[in-house]
């Protein structure tokens, strides 16, 4: 069988995935958190021989998580959690287009692959850009785990500098635009693949500096703590990788890496624990191609969550969505986590609960920590992300 499923899924999920086995896929895996994306279900994963997907990577190049063990305790910062996040907004920009706050110099400008285009034209709004952390599910969230040890944990990818180069490219190749068509598949070995591989490599180191600058700014600058552990991983990219000796272009999308040892975090939702996990050697790993899920995976669309927007009387409003704003609240509440920004199509009733998405994949791996959040910061609710997976 060339897809390994885990979990249940729609019929317009699965037929995205068989679609990219069509496409020149050799083998393909569906995540338990696997919802429909954009040619490419999020939570798919597709090894290819000698091709290389754009579409899969997606427009979010090298979106990803990174968490931070810290050597304060839960006692130590309980009280101050309304003061930290605070300081947390205050000092970090989120937001679509948001530059940020403090001018971050790093040696990755320094990369000759800048003179390939679009990556000329696009350096010095990215340059600009490093340290912001964008809209949507992108985070910043500060947890104790099980010992009451204090973990900094952020998502978000490579910023506008990866969705235009995305698009470029995409553009490039002659990709359609939708859901429902077929992946944007070119040959690693063409000009144009070339360049794409060079371009999505800088965009991932783009996504890894931002994510190391803001986490550990807010736990040396913010906690004033010190890093003990760093847990950090990609879950929209491309990987050459050999799997029962054969040589692969995986591309994974909305899927964490989970090699035997190899530590990834995973959220849950805004209201939700996150975890710690490690990946162990398995036949059913080895047929999941070592990946796992990144996060809880939607069970409702943005649009569902929060209401459509409707013409009356020549003005626009928003219909009522599935979510109240008061029971995400009270959830929220109950949970006792402190919230900057989110919206209602980040709530937690329009997730899956991910020790269900994790039970799934048994075998695959094992859990480290679980992470309960005390404070979570986001975009607020009039910010629209278009980075599209």
């Amino acid at each position: 069988m060339k897809t390994k499923i885990f979990g249940e899924h729609d019929e317009a999920t699965i037929a995205q995935i068989d679609r990219c086995l069509a496409a020149g896929g050799d083998r393909a895996v569906l995540c338990a958190d696997g919802h429909k994306g954009y040619a490419q279900p999020i939570g798919g994963v597709v090894a290819y021989t000698d091709k290389i997907s754009l579409s899969g990577v997606g427009f979010d190049i090298a979106c990803g998580n990174l968490a931070i063990r810290t050597d304060a305790t839960r006692s130590q910062i309980a009280s101050a959690m309304d003061e930290i996040m605070n300081d947390v907004t205050r000092d970090i920009s989120f937001g679509v287009g948001r530059t940020s706050k403090t001018r971050i110099d790093h040696e990755l400008f320094d990369d000759p692959t800048w003179n390939l285009q679009p990556l000329g034209d696009l350096k010095q709004s990215a340059a600009a850009q490093l340290g912001t952390v964008g809209g949507g599910n992108h985070y910043v969230d500060i947890f104790a785990d099980e010992t009451d040890r204090i973990w900094v944990g952020v998502h978000f990818g490579s910023r506008g500098l990866g969705h235009k180069t995305a698009t470029h490219f995409l553009k490039e190749a002659g990709g359609k635009d939708g859901m429902d068509v077929p992946p944007t598949v070119v040959s690693d070995s063409s000009a144009l693949g070339q360049d794409y591989v060079a371009a999505m490599m800088l965009a991932g180191r783009y996504a890894y500096a931002g994510r190391e600058a803001v986490a550990r700014h807010v736990v040396r600058g913010i906690l004033r703590a010190n890093i003990v552990e760093e847990v950090h991983n990609h879950h929209n990219f491309a990987w050459q990788e050999e799997h029962d000796g054969q040589r692969y272009w995986v591309v994974r999308k909305g899927a964490t890496p989970a090699f035997p040892g190899q530590k990834g975090f995973i959220g849950g939702s805004m209201g939700d624990d996150a975890v710690i996990i490690e990946g162990i050697d398995s036949p059913i790993s080895r047929e999941a191609l070592f990946s796992t899920v990144h996060g809880a995976g939607r069970i409702m669309s943005r649009t569902a969550a929060k209401g459509k927007f409707v013409k009356v009387g020549g003005k626009r409003i928003r219909t009522e969505g599935l979510v109240r704003h008061d029971e995400m609240m009270k959830w929220i509440a109950e949970k006792g986590v402190v919230l900057r920004g989110g919206d209602l199509d980040e709530a937690p009733q329009a997730y899956r609960r991910l020790p269900d998405v994790l039970a799934a994949h048994a075998g695959t791996i094992r859990i480290l920590h679980t992470l309960t959040p005390l404070g979570v910061a986001m975009a607020g609710r009039d910010i629209v992300d278009p980075y599209k997976d």
